[in-house]
C-alpha cells in the first residue's frame, strides 16, 4: 500500500457544472493520487475538512495517446477522481457552492 501524505491524497477539489450540482446531493468531487485508494481517500477527507465521509466513489481514467509522425506520444496522463458523499447537513466550503 502507498505511503501517503493526507495532503498528498488529495490534489484539488474539482470545480465544473455538473460537480457543483452534485453539493446539493452533498456529493463532492476531487482529484486524486493515482495511488491512493478509497480508505485513504476517505481519511484525507474528514481530515482536512472536519467533515463525516459516507462513501467514496472512483473514476480512474486511461493515459491518452497520439501520434508525432512514427512516434507514440502521451498527450494526456493517466488522472483519478473521487466522488464523496458526507453525511446529510454536512457541507465543504472550499467548493464555493
Amino acid at each position: 500500500m502507498a505511503q501517503l501524505n493526507e495532503y498528498q491524497v488529495i490534489k484539488r477539489p474539482i470545480v465544473t457544472e455538473k460537480s457543483v450540482a452534485a453539493t446539493a446531493l452533498d456529493k463532492y468531487t476531487f482529484e486524486v493520487d493515482i495511488r491512493a485508494n478509497k480508505v485513504q481517500i476517505a481519511e484525507a477527507v474528514s481530515l482536512i475538512f472536519d467533515v463525516d465521509v459516507l462513501r467514496v466513489n472512483v473514476i480512474k481514467s486511461i493515459p491518452k495517446f497520439g501520434r508525432w509522425g512514427r512516434k507514440i506520444v502521451k498527450r494526456k496522463p493517466a488522472t483519478k477522481k473521487a466522488i464523496v458523499t458526507l453525511a446529510a447537513g454536512q457541507r465543504i466550503d472550499a467548493f464555493g457552492a
